[in-house]
Order: C-alpha cells, then sequence, then structure tokens
C-alpha cells in the first residue's frame, strides 16, 4: 500500500473506527459510558486527524494538479456493470473535505461541553463520526454509486441525530419527516443514475464527463432533472424544503452540522462535480436557478416572522442555499462553491452560538427550579432573551461577527460570496437562453439581501440587546438574570475560531476586478476560481469593470439599508412591539409568512392524506385478502402436508425397516426395468 493510499485509509477509515468504538464499547459497558473525556477525546481525534490529512494534501496540490484515483478494492461487480470502493482526490473533494473535517472538528469540540450532562453522550459522538464518515465518502467519492452510499448515509445518521431525544415525539416526528423527504428526492437521483449508465456503460465521474456526447440531448435534460430533484432534497429547496426547520428538533450542535457545512451542500457539491453536463442544458440550468431564486425569497418572509432562535436560523439555511442554487443556474458553481465555504463558517458560528444562548436560558430554568420556582419557558424564544451581550460576551462578539458576515457586509466573507452570485447572476443575463428572466432573478436575489440583513439583525438584536425579559414576562421569574453565564471553553474556543473564519474567509475569492480596474490587465486574485478552474464549467464573466463596481457598490447599500431598517426597529432589543407593527403594515402577507406559506397543511391535504385514504380503504384490503391470503395459503398447505405425513413418523423400527425395504425394491426395479 503506497503513502496516498494509506493516508486516504485513514481519513476515511478513522471517523468509522471512531463510530465503532464508541458505539460498540459504550452499548455494552456502564464504565466506559461514563469516561466522557476518553469518548470526546476519541471523537475528536477521529475528525482532527482527517483534517491535518486533508490540510497536507491541500498544501501539496495546486490549481493545476491532476486527480489522484485511490482504488481500494472492487465493491460490486456483475456482468457489464462493475463499481470500485475508490476515492478521488482532486481540488473540489480536498476542498469539501477541509470543510467537512475542519468544521466538522469545530461542532465535535463543541458538543464536548453542550453534551456533557446528557445520558447519551457516547451514542451522540458515535453518530457524528458515522455522520463524517458517510459524509466524506459522499465528497470523495470517484463514481456515482458510491457517492450514493455516502448519500443515504448522511440521511440515515440524520435521522437519527434529529431524533437523538426519540422520547419526545415530536422531535421523532421531525426525523421520520427529515428521513421521507429525502427518500423522495433519493428515488430520483438513482433513476438519473440507471439513466447515466445505460448510456455511458459506467458511474465513474471521469467516464461520464468525457462521454457526455454519448447521452442524446433529451436525456441530458432528464439526468439533470432528476440529479436536481434529488439535491432539492438533501439540500432543501422547494418543494423538499419543509423538513429543514423541522430538524431543529436536534441538538444545536446537530442542526450546526447538518445546516452548515455537511449534508444540506450534498446536492451543491453533485451539481457541481457533474458542471460540464449541466451547462450543456441551458433549461435545466434556468430551472435550477428559478427555484433557487424562488426558495431563497420563500425562506427569507418566513424568517421574518419567527421567534425561535433555531428556527430563523433554519430558514436563514434554506434562503442561503437558495442563493447556491441561483448561483449554479447562473453558470456560477464556483460562486456557489465559493458560498458553500463562507456559510459554513459564519452559519456553523451562528448555530452554535444560538446553542450557547439555549445552555444558558436551560441554566436559568434549572436555577429557578433548584428555588422551588416551576417557571415555564421556551429556552429558545428570543421574547424571553435580550440583554444577554453584558452576561455572554464571547457569544455575544461572535454571533455579531457572524451575523454582520451573512448579512454582506463588507469586508467580512459573506459580502465577497454573496456579491460573486449577484455579478454572476446578472451576468447570465446576457447570454442567449432567458436572459430577461435572470435579470429578474438577480433582482429577487437584491431583495432576498435586504430581507437577510434585516431578520438576521432582528434576530441578534432581539436576542442580546435592551434588558433581560423574562423576569417581565413570566410570573416567578425575579432575579433570574443571576443564573446567566457564559459558556464553558470548550463551547466558546470554536465560537471565536469560526469567528475569524467569518472575517478572513472571504478572502479566498476576491473579485479579480479589484484588481484589474487600476492594472489595466488581467488579474487573477480569485484564488478559489483559480483553484477549481479544472472542474468548474463556469461560464465567462462579460461585464465591465464599471458594472462590476456599480453591483457591488448596490450590494453594499441594500445591505446597509437592511441593517439600519432593523437598527431603527428592533435596536432597543423589544421585539413583540416592532412585529406588531410589521403584522399591522403587511397584514394578511404577514400571516401568511407567519403560518410558512401552509406549505406543510398544503402538502397534508393534497399528498399525505388522499394517500392514507387510499392505503386504508383499498391497499389495507388488498394486503389483508391477497397478501396475507398468500401467506396463509402456504402455511396451510405445509400443515396440510405435514398433518399428512406425521403418520409416517411412528416410532417403530420394523416400520422403518419395511419402508426402507421397501423403497430399495422401488430402485432396484426401477434400474432393471
Amino acid at each position: 500500500m503506497d503513502s496516498v493510499t494509506a493516508l486516504i485509509s485513514l481519513v476515511i477509515g478513522l471517523p468509522l473506527v471512531g463510530f465503532l468504538i464508541n458505539g460498540l464499547i459504550g452499548l455494552g459497558s456502564v464504565n466506559y459510558r461514563r469516561n466522557k473525556v476518553l469518548i470526546g477525546t476519541i471523537a475528536n481525534l477521529s475528525v482532527f486527524v482527517p483534517f491535518l490529512i486533508a490540510f497536507w494534501f491541500f498544501m501539496n496540490m495546486t490549481s493545476e494538479s491532476g486527480a489522484l484515483t485511490v482504488t481500494l478494492f472492487r465493491w460490486i461487480e456483475a456482468g457489464s456493470f462493475s463499481a470500485d470502493i475508490a476515492y478521488q482526490i482532486d481540488q473540489l473533494s480536498i476542498l469539501m473535505t477541509l470543510v467537512v473535517t475542519g468544521v466538522g472538528f469545530l461542532i465535535h469540540l463543541y458538543s464536548v461541553g453542550y453534551m456533557w450532562d446528557d445520558e447519551g453522550y457516547w451514542k451522540f459522538f458515535a453518530y457524528l463520526n458515522l455522520f463524517i464518515f458517510a459524509m466524506l465518502n459522499l465528497v470523495l467519492a470517484d463514481n456515482l454509486l458510491l457517492l450514493f452510499l455516502g448519500w443515504e448515509g448522511v440521511g440515515l445518521c440524520s435521522y437519527l441525530l434529529i431524533g437523538f431525544w426519540y422520547t419526545d415525539m415530536s422531535k421523532s416526528a421531525a426525523a421520520k419527516k427529515a428521513f421521507i423527504y429525502n427518500r423522495v428526492g433519493d428515488f430520483a437521483f438513482l433513476i438519473a443514475m440507471f439513466l447515466t449508465f445505460q448510456h455511458v456503460g459506467s458511474l465513474r465521474f471521469d467516464t461520464i464527463l468525457s462521454g457526455l456526447e454519448a447521452i442524446p440531448g433529451e436525456d441530458k435534460f432528464w439526468i439533470g432533472l432528476l440529479m436536481f430533484i434529488g439535491a432539492t432534497g438533501k439540500s432543501a429547496q422547494i418543494p423538499l424544503f419543509v423538513w429543514l426547520p423541522d430538524a431543529m428538533a436536534g441538538p444545536t450542535s446537530v442542526s450546526a452540522l447538518i445546516h452548515a457545512a455537511t449534508m444540506v451542500t450534498s446536492g451543491i457539491y453533485l451539481i457541481t462535480r457533474m458542471s460540464p453536463m449541466f451547462v450543456m442544458s441551458p433549461e435545466i440550468m434556468i430551472i435550477i436557478a428559478a427555484v433557487g431564486a424562488l426558495t431563497a425569497i420563500v425562506a427569507a418572509t418566513i424568517a421574518l416572522t419567527q421567534n425561535d432562535i433555531k428556527r430563523v436560523l433554519a430558514y436563514s439555511t434554506v434562503s442561503q442555499l437558495g442563493y447556491m442554487f441561483l448561483a449554479l443556474g447562473s453558470g456560477a458553481f464556483t460562486a456557489a462553491m465559493f458560498h458553500v465555504v463562507t456559510h459554513a463558517f459564519f452559519k456553523a458560528c451562528l448555530f452554535l452560538g444560538s446553542g450557547s444562548v439555549i445552555h444558558a436560558m436551560e441554566h436559568v430554568g434549572q436555577g429557578l427550579r433548584k428555588d422551588g420556582r416551576d417557571v415555564q419557558f421556551d429556552p429558545q424564544d428570543m421574547r424571553f432573551m435580550g440583554g444577554l451581550k453584558a452576561y455572554m460576551p464571547s457569544t455575544y462578539k461572535t454571533f455579531l461577527i457572524a451575523t454582520i458576515a451573512i448579512a454582506g457586509i463588507p469586508p467580512l466573507a459573506g459580502f465577497f460570496s454573496k456579491d460573486e452570485v449577484l455579478i454572476m447572476t446578472f451576468n447570465a443575463g446576457f447570454g442567449e437562453y432567458a436572459g430577461a428572466l435572470y435579470f429578474v432573478l438577480w433582482f429577487v436575489g437584491m431583495v432576498t439581501a435586504l430581507l437577510t440583513a434585516f431578520y438576521m439583525f432582528r434576530l441578534t438584536f432581539g436576542t442580546f440587546n435592551g434588558p433581560f425579559k423574562l423576569p417581565s414576562m413570566v410570573s416567578g421569574a425575579e432575579g433570574a438574570e443571576q443564573y446567566l453565564h457564559e459558556s464553558p471553553k470548550t463551547m466558546t474556543i470554536p465560537l471565536w475560531v469560526l469567528g475569524v473564519l467569518s472575517v478572513v474567509g472571504g478572502f479566498i475569492g476576491l473579485p479579480n476586478f479589484l484588481a484589474s480596474t487600476f492594472t489595466n490587465e488581467e488579474a487573477h486574485i480569485n484564488l478559489l476560481h483559480n483553484w477549481l478552474s479544472p472542474i468548474a464549467a463556469d461560464y465567462n464573466l462579460t461585464l465591465s469593470h464599471g458594472t462590476e463596481w456599480a453591483l457591488m457598490t448596490l450590494s453594499i447599500i441594500v445591505a446597509v439599508a437592511g441593517v439600519w431598517i432593523a437598527y431603527r426597529r428592533y435596536g432597543s432589543g423589544e421585539t413583540e412591539a416592532s412585529d406588531a407593527l410589521l403584522a399591522g403594515k403587511y397584514g394578511g402577507l404577514y400571516q401568511v409568512w407567519k403560518e410558512k406559506y401552509n406549505l406543510d397543511e398544503v402538502y397534508e391535504g393534497i399528498i399525505v392524506n388522499p394517500l392514507v385514504r387510499v392505503s386504508e380503504k383499498g391497499l389495507a384490503a388488498f394486503d389483508m385478502k391477497i397478501v396475507d391470503g398468500l401467506v396463509n395459503t402456504v402455511g396451510g398447505i405445509v400443515r396440510l402436508f405435514g398433518s399428512v405425513f406425521r403418520y409416517l413418523q411412528t416410532g417403530v423400527a420394523s416400520s422403518y425397516a419395511l419402508a426402507l425395504v421397501i423403497g430399495v425394491i422401488i430402485v432396484l426395479s426401477l434400474l432393471i426395468l
């Protein structure tokens, strides 16, 4: 085994080993479950060591480096079809591996403190390690089938983690909902793989992308559409996005892992990996862009009305994923991956920051109960918060940094990635296919940027500004602020690391026109674009420098306007009065947003309830009469023959001897005659 194979085996295998150690030993040993330091150390090292190895690959790779394929063994061979357990090391897979293991490690470290008092501590870290193992298979696979194994693996792990506190029926229902919605997309993805193999004869990425001419134009559209439907499930786009906000039922560190750097980015990764095929079908490109823009603005409007701190961030994630799909459909695959990276930094920081806040609020509830005061309140509802910056300075500062980043304020990371998405969308408007529609989608993106800045600062001001509202809102909570405290170092250190990355992360994608404008020469300061150029089939940027400067300036004005409006309405920390003003101003529209467009109810009425009725009235009878009847018939026949043949088992040796003699006579007669 050469060194590259050994290192990739460690990258893939260590999270699996961590899962097996913590899972199997924890399952069988009560003493091991109590050793939380050892459990946390094994789980964290199982992710940190792969990060170091991935970083070593990154440092020894350039944008000109060719892809390396590491084949461990033949997995499946059936007729003309074969698939290997093989991994592809190139610029895109290493970028995603760094994000998955880097941000994943910080979330593991954070979880040491966050989950310390939970009885299922060992099981939680086993699930986290298994999740990382599945995600690494997804992003490093050199073929669609192995990618699909990781794709299904993260779906399974999300079910286990979202429903981690499964004794709460609402959390179990949320896990089931996530699992079922993802199965819809996964079915479409499977059909896409069947069609691909039918035309190309392989599921290896290099074979598919080099044999695209063998796929008829119409089938390119259908393969692309089916893969996109699969992506809408994993990456939470309309119409399959409704599972993601409910996924907040899991522990907050799970929310950070799923929403920031791993599972929800799977669809963006898949489309970027297959980008040379997607650009051959402009019809599917405009569909992707339109769905992304629609998802972005729908989720943003819902986020305006939410009071649960994690639900605001959940709808924010859906909205930002919409931005990424808007970029993909605009031929800006590098911009989409750029936003994946920066979003991983600031959204993980925001989710972990919200977990720190919830941790403090739960501690308040515990303190009040110890005093004999049974005070009921939702520790995730920001209407009970306010004034927390005085008690949680590290959480507040990092949360504010990440909020500025997601709002698109320069020079933080979110500004550069979001601005590139909008510029490339505007650029697509000058293309030959559906150009005018791209201008409309760009405008939708700008409106969404305004809403993003507004609702994120609404969240920040309502949580950290003004007075602590719990004592004034809930009877018996007087003096509750004495129980507020900052989170332990295992939780605040990851927050600061992610906060710093939210500041500097955007510098890997500085727009080239910042330098070209002043040098009058073609500049290449966009490091990420140079890095991914061998893989991402980006559209050419044809805008003048003046247009790019104008679009960037407008983007800044829109973001600042959103912050200013939020400050005017929510800067004092009073959320309810300002929400009432919004509700009065926008009336029925505000209520539609608050009720989340009644999408869950629509799905219940159109899909779920009819299926249940058909199952109860039609399929249930078929199941009982035909399926059960067939099984019962087989059992009855066996029972009948058994009742007959049992008379041959007399237990008398002479009867058996007689049967043996008769049998010998019959055999000899057959041989002679």
